[in-house]
């Protein structure tokens, strides 16, 4: 099984080769990095979204108990 595995396993005698796959690396983990901060960033905005709801609801419900 391991052997099969292997056989498309290919290093390049020319190292020039591996440039545009480093390219295309590079440019995956910067696209990763902007999208977990953009994930970050609007996950915080809805949390303060939340927290904005919540507080409005619980001053209609103390609002709506005091009448």
């Amino acid at each position: 099984m391991l052997n099969l595995l292997f056989l498309y396993l290919y290093f390049p005698e020319d190292k020039t080769e591996y440039i545009p796959v480093v390219l295309q690396l590079v440019a995956v983990l910067i696209l990763a990095a902007f999208v977990i901060r953009w994930l970050l960033k609007r996950s915080a905005i809805e949390a303060e979204q939340a927290r904005q709801l919540e507080e409005r609801l619980k001053a209609e419900k103390e609002q709506e108990q005091s009448n």
